[in-house]
């Protein structure tokens, strides 16, 4: 889906998976600088819309899903992942129940596999899965913002700020009045600060939600019945994840950023050492520099000063070895 707001002045056209949105609109850390204080709004129309509707769509839902909201409150936001037979994550959802309909947005392109799966699970259960894509758009209001709500609007309301799923055809003029615009890079800045992590940029086909921090968040430990719980729980109580998700400070003094993938090494084996994790998502902040999230192995020194490509890098940990 390509965004009306790309004609806004400034506008320069995200790539990649973002594609079909602003990566920024000229300035990119003036638009951080916003999104920190709470003020603007970012354009997440790119993304997958998903609804459930039906009397049993929280129940049904549970059985699938590894949070737990058979008995989520009506505007409550909360978010979950779907796995696979042997634990690897499959699909994350960000989601609200409104009192009629679940309201999910999903990474951009992954709604008809979701969908997919969904409808293969129906079975007697008394709900309807639709995509709602083509005519709602998801805005992201950050954490402190005082722009107005629209009424009959579904939100999710985080600690990170406000997801709006606003009707497609009002999205220009609810840009009007929202305040400075603000592009995916600047979200993805701020994204990388709070270590929150993203399906298909922290996650390869292996990844269990153990390694991201995920436990908790999106993953329910007092339920099962979902598909992949049992390796949740054996990793949980007898083992530990293979990989940690990490974040890391980058040398400032280099002019490229890492790109996603860059191996990482130990600093002390020097270019010919052992790969012991990669890059995943690498930023510029306008406080910290360049950041970056990444994944290592298990065993790594939290203190061990790393290298990825030729760039020095030194590790905050997020997820407890």
């Amino acid at each position: 889906m390509k965004s009306p707001l790309l004609t806004l002045p400034g506008a320069v056209p995200a790539e990649g998976v973002d594609e079909g949105v602003a990566a920024h609109y000229g300035d990119l850390f003036r638009e951080q600088r916003a999104l920190a204080d709470g003020t603007g709004f970012v354009d997440l129309s790119h993304r997958g819309v998903v609804t459930v509707t039906g009397d049993d769509r929280l129940a049904w839902l549970h059985l699938l899903l590894t949070q737990h909201v058979s008995d989520l409150p009506a505007g409550q936001a909360t978010e979950a992942l779907i796995l696979s037979a042997n634990g690897h994550i499959e699909h994350a959802l960000y989601l609200v129940d409104d009192g009629e309909t679940v309201w999910a947005h999903v990474e951009p392109g992954t709604q008809d596999a979701l969908i997919a799966y969904l409808e293969s699970m129906k079975f007697f259960y008394k709900v309807e899965v639709a995509d709602r894509t083509a005519d709602i758009a998801v805005v992201h209001l950050p954490a402190g913002s005082i722009a107005e709500v629209p009424q009959d609007v579904a939100v999710r309301e985080t600690p990170y700020g406000r997801d709006l799923f606003l009707p497609r055809a009002d999205l220009e003029a609810y840009a009007g009045q929202a305040g400075p615009p603000a592009g995916i890079l600047a979200y993805e800045a701020l994204r990388v600060e709070q270590h929150r992590p993203r399906l298909g940029f922290e996650t390869d086909h292996r990844t269990i939600p153990h390694e991201l921090g995920w436990i908790g968040s999106a993953v329910h430990l007092q339920k099962g019945c979902y598909r992949g719980q049992e390796t949740v729980a054996r990793v949980q109580n007898l083992g530990k994840p293979p990989r940690r998700l990490v974040f890391l400070h980058l040398d400032g003094s280099e002019v490229h950023l890492p790109v996603a993938g860059t191996e990482l090494r130990l600093a002390d084996d020097g270019p010919d050492g052992r790969k012991i994790g990669f890059i995943t998502t690498s930023v510029r902040h306008h406080e910290l520099g360049p950041v970056a999230l990444a994944l290592v192995k298990r065993n790594v020194a939290l203190d061990a000063p790393l290298v990825a490509g030729d760039t020095a890098a030194a590790q905050e940990v997020v997820v407890e070895p």
